[in-house]
């Protein structure tokens, strides 16, 4: 810890702040009473245009993002650029998406994705399914943001999980006491600190390092000198297709992840919702020079610690900066790690309470109740989230998200093809979940990873040849896995509606789908949380 004092002095304090900041948010925008989950788990649904900017923004543009895409353009190049496209698809998708979702979820009161499934096709298994599949691709997520504070505690020679430890204690308790408003509160500052430090890096970094084109020159001569086919500075032809691919599947997941609901649903109108999905592309520019910051750590010839790629920004900013700015760089992505991880268990533990406790447990279950389970159910998942650091190897969280993309993938045609089409049978959506599941299990298996000494679960680039054809182009697992969801979805439904076995029962109109809070049914509705 030697040489880092004034860095670890910065961070504490900031991170302090933040944590005030995270209690006093209870007292902000207070209502008479917080115990119900519109409350809690949804900040009353009142949010406006400024704090579901930052909020939504904090959700989605993770520590780990800060951490994980520079390391992926510093040990691959290119193909670490696919963050660009995939956060620029997605905001037409989300528009097209959750504008509807808003709506028909402050019709019923909907608080998750399941809730809209269970009422959409009438099937309590359904529902259950796509809850199921929303917890278990959320926990190794919140388990990441801790690898993005881990790789900052290395940074300034701090080891052991005790630090960890304290951190996640000190979200879980404001998180329990403010819900939905900490987060949406502490993403101000979150935001603010992650702008002035990357402006700063890409403004000073280069001036220090002699310029963009040296830094480009050092990338092109490391990835020339590297055996992997796939790496460099351009796309190659066996990785085009993996690129396109993982930038659609990933876009497409991005939205279907229970916490990306969360943030939208706290929204008070749709018109928040369209102004967001304007704005939010903002976040793509800075993601971009996010990206660059691992072709600065080649040039600067940064030596990740203990062979902990995710440690390369930061020690990139030890190497560059003044220790004072070292450590709000740090506090940047530390605070970065508490926003989703606070967003992303709310969003699980609603998860657990809607989907699973009311609907088998507690049927009865009142507002206060709901509220309780909860706010447990949330200090839980981040308990899991500690012991999958303290308990896994960091890198098999970081496999275990990309699986968490596949399986997410799967609930595309109940949760956003149900906005737009009943056409589905619930039969077969829950056939082909199973099989699309399935597929995406099968050849994530089969994926090796030569590199780090792994013969399965290395990664979601899946070889063409395994289906038989003479290429070494690779797709991502998710696109495939999709596509047999779909496939066997749409045959089991033209199978059973030959066979005129029953369908669920939708209790949600069209009409619904377009409602605003000037309608009646929303301005009316007691958003209590009743289906």
């Amino acid at each position: 810890m030697s040489g880092h004092t004034t860095e670890l002095v910065v961070f504490i304090a900031l991170f302090l702040v933040v944590s005030g900041m995270g209690f006093v948010a209870a007292r902000w925008r207070r209502p008479d009473n917080i115990e119900s989950l519109n409350e809690w788990g949804l900040g009353g649904r009142n949010f406006g245009s400024w704090i579901t900017w930052f909020l939504v923004g904090g959700d989605l543009y993770t520590a780990y993002t800060f951490v994980a895409v520079p390391a992926l353009v510093f040990g691959a190049g290119a193909l670490g650029f696919y963050a660009l496209p995939y956060t620029v698809v997605v905001y037409p998708l989300v528009f097209l998406v959750l504008a509807r979702m808003w709506s028909v979820s402050h019709v019923h009161g909907f608080v998750t994705p399941a809730d809209f499934v269970r009422a959409r096709f009438g099937s309590p298994t359904l529902a259950l399914l796509i809850a199921i599949t929303g917890l278990i691709a959320t926990m190794p997520y919140i388990a990441l943001q801790l690898v993005g504070i881990e790789a900052v505690l290395k940074a300034m020679g701090i080891t052991g999980h005790l630090p960890i430890i304290i951190a996640f204690a000190i979200l879980a308790a404001y998180t329990y006491q403010s819900g939905l408003r900490a987060p949406a509160l502490i993403a101000f500052v979150k935001d603010t600190l992650i702008y002035i430090v990357i402006l700063a890096a890409v403004i000073y970094i280069p001036a220090k390092l002699g310029g963009w084109g040296n830094i480009f020159d050092a990338a092109a001569a490391k990835f020339a000198k590297t055996p992997a086919p796939g790496d460099g500075i351009m796309l190659t032809a066996n990785n085009q297709l993996q690129y396109i691919t993982l930038a659609f599947g990933s876009a497409l997941a991005l939205f279907l992840y229970p916490h990306s609901l969360t943030g939208v649903l706290a929204a008070k109108n749709r018109n928040v919702i369209k102004r967001n999905m304007s704005a939010l592309p903002a976040y793509s520019f800075l993601l971009g020079l996010i990206a660059l910051l691992g072709y600065m750590a080649i040039a600067a010839d940064v030596k990740p610690i203990g062979a902990d790629g995710n440690t390369v920004v930061p020690v990139l900013f030890d190497q560059m900066f003044p220790d004072w700015f070292t450590g709000v760089a740090y506090a940047a992505i530390g605070i970065g790690a508490l926003v989703p991880a606070a967003i992303m268990s709310i969003a699980a533990a609603n998860l657990f309470t809607r989907n699973i406790y009311k609907e088998y447990i507690n049927k009865q279950a009142s507002d206060a109740q709901e509220a309780k389970v909860s706010k447990l159910v949330s200090l839980v998942v981040k308990v899991g989230a500690v012991l999958c650091i303290l308990m896994l190897d960091p890198q098999f969280s970081i496999d275990l998200q990309l699986i968490g993309g596949v399986i997410i993938l799967q609930t595309l045609p109940s949760v956003a093809l149900g906005l737009y089409t009943r056409w589905f049978h619930k039969g077969g959506l829950i056939a082909g979940w199973a099989a699309g599941l399935a597929a995406g299990m099968w050849m994530l298996y089969l994926i090796p990873n030569p590199a780090k000494g792994k013969l399965h679960f290395g990664g979601s680039a899946f070889p063409l040849n395994n289906f038989g054809f003479d290429t070494t182009m690779t797709i991502y697992a998710g696109a495939i896995a999709l596509t047999v969801n779909l496939v066997v979805a749409a045959v089991v439904t033209l199978i059973l509606r030959a066979a005129k076995v029953a369908d669920g029962v939708d209790a949600t109109s069209r009409s619904e789908y377009f409602a605003d809070e000037g309608d009646p049914r929303v301005k009316d509705l007691d958003l209590s949380g009743s289906h």
